[in-house]
């Protein structure tokens, strides 16, 4: 099973290749598939090349959906 989690760019070097960051970690991705990413857009990575750009709405709404899963996962201290 794949997850697919929208992942910012940071930035873009002179070989198209994009530095991603998904909280706090960052990431080499291929950009070969959409050339006309920019620094600031959101993308969903696979297998280490973006292969679909989302609109900033849409790419923090579901991380922050993102955020509700994984806390409601968390163990509780009781």
């Amino acid at each position: 099973m794949c997850l697919a989690v929208p992942a910012r760019v940071v930035a873009i070097d002179d070989q198209r290749m994009a530095t991603v960051e998904l909280a706090g970690v960052a990431r080499q991705v291929a950009l070969d598939l959409l050339p006309e990413t920019a620094v600031g857009d959101y993308v969903i990575v696979h297998v280490g090349f973006a292969i679909q750009r989302l609109d900033q709405r849409e790419a923090e709404q579901t991380l922050s959906l993102w955020d509700e899963l994984v806390a409601d996962h968390q163990p509780s201290d009781s």
